[in-house]
């Protein structure tokens, strides 16, 4: 599994849940969220496009920030 790091515009406890939210829904991802950093690294098998799109069901600002 490969780990990114993603920038995703978040302020509060509830855009922290949303992302996990979708998330979790993607499946086959482990996920860290660093809300005070608003960043998101995750464990995943899933390309970074994907990963993208998925973080951008939140409505967020998400900028791919790099493999960890």
């Amino acid at each position: 599994f490969q780990k990114h790091e993603f920038f995703v515009d978040m302020t509060c406890e509830g855009c922290s849940n949303a992302v996990a939210r979708v998330l979790n829904k993607l499946g086959g991802v482990e996920f860290e969220i660093d809300l005070p950093n608003k960043k998101v690294c995750i464990d995943s098998e899933h390309n970074v496009d994907t990963l993208l799109e998925t973080l951008k069901k939140t409505g967020k600002t998400v900028t791919y920030i790099g493999p960890k």
